[in-house]
C-alpha cells in the first residue's frame, strides 16, 4: 500500500482531513523538554489526525539535541498514522539522492515536501521510493508567494499553474502544497490536477477558512489534508496544554467534516 492509499485509509478511519503540525518554537521550549511536550500533543490529538507533520527546521535549530528530540517524536507517533516530513528539499544528483535516503530510510517519513525549482532530476531520487508520497510546493500560503509564483509564462498560464500540471504528470505519487489563504488559486489547482493529493497549510493562525478550502478542493479522503500547526500545538500554555490541543484539533476536524457534508 503506497502513501496515498495509507493516507486515505487513515483519513476514513479517523473521519478526518486534519494534518497536525509538530513545530516547537525556539523561544517557548528548552530542547530537553521538546520530546516530552510532543508526546503529550501526539497522544491528545491522535484521535483527530489524518497525519502528523513535523517541520525539520524547528528541530534543526537546536542542532544534534533537536534531532534527538525529532527521533523521539517520530517514535511516539502511532504506526497507523502517516507522517509527512516537512523539509522542502530541492537539489540535484548525489545531493538529491542523499536527501531522499535521509528522509525515507534514516528518518522513515511516509512523505516529504519538496521544492521542484531545479526541475525533474531534483525529484527523481525521491520517486525511486514508490511507496512514499511527495508534496511539491505549488502555490504557497505566505505573502511573498506572488513574487514568483504568479509570473505569467509566454504560453499563457501562471508559473504555479504550469507547475501543477507538469509535476503531477511525473508520477501519481506526487501531490501539491497549496495554501488555504488563496482559495481561488486552490480551486484552480484542483481543476488542473483533479486527482492529486493536496497538502493545504494556512488554516488557523494564517487565517484560512475550512469551508473555503473544502469548497475549493473537495474532501475525498487521501486527496487532501489540511495542516494546522500553531493553532493546535499552542492552543494553550501551561497545565492543560494537551487538553487544549485536543479540543482545537477536534474542532478543526469537525469543521472540515461539516464543510464536506452536503446541506440537507
Amino acid at each position: 500500500m503506497n502513501f496515498h492509499a495509507r493516507l486515505a485509509a487513515r483519513s476514513r478511519a479517523a473521519g478526518s482531513l486534519l494534518c497536525v503540525g509538530l513545530d516547537p518554537a525556539f523561544s517557548r521550549h528548552r530542547v530537553e523538554d521538546v520530546a516530552a511536550y510532543n508526546r503529550e500533543i501526539i497522544q491528545a490529538t491522535a484521535p483527530y489526525a489524518a497525519c502528523f507533520k513535523p517541520n525539520l527546521a524547528f528541530y534543526e535549530q537546536w542542532g544534534v539535541p533537536g534531532l534527538r528530540a525529532l527521533e523521539e517524536t517520530m517514535a511516539a507517533i502511532p504506526a497507523c498514522i502517516p507522517v509527512i516530513g516537512d523539509a522542502k528539499r530541492g537539489d540535484i544528483g548525489s545531493t538529491a539522492e542523499a536527501y531522499a535516503r535521509a528522509m525515507f530510510e534514516t528518518w522513515g517519513f511516509d512523505a516529504v515536501t519538496l521544492n521542484a525549482y531545479l526541475g525533474r532530476d531534483s525529484v527523481e531520487p525521491f520517486l525511486e521510493y514508490d511507496d512514499r508520497g511527495l508534496y511539491l510546493l505549488c502555490r504557497t500560503s505566505n505573502p511573498g508567494a506572488t513574487d514568483l509564483q504568479y509570473l505569467k509564462l509566454e504560453a499563457g498560464p501562471l508559473l504555479f499553474e504550469h507547475l501543477a500540471a507538469m509535476v503531477t504528470g511525473w508520477s501519481p505519487n506526487i501531490g501539491l502544497v497549496v495554501g488555504a489563504t488563496a482559495p481561488g488559486e486552490l480551486r484552480r489547482v484542483r481543476a488542473i490536477a483533479p486527482r492529486a493529493s493536496l497538502l493545504v497549510p494556512g488554516v488557523g493562525a494564517q487565517g484560512g477558512l475550512p469551508a473555503d478550502v473544502i469548497a475549493a478542493a473537495g474532501s475525498e479522503p487521501g486527496s487532501i489534508v489540511v495542516n494546522a500547526s500553531r493553532s493546535i500545538y499552542y492552543a494553550a500554555e501551561g497545565p492543560g496544554f494537551a487538553e487544549a490541543a485536543a479540543s482545537a484539533a477536534r474542532k478543526l476536524r469537525d469543521e472540515l467534516a461539516a464543510a464536506a457534508t452536503p446541506a440537507a
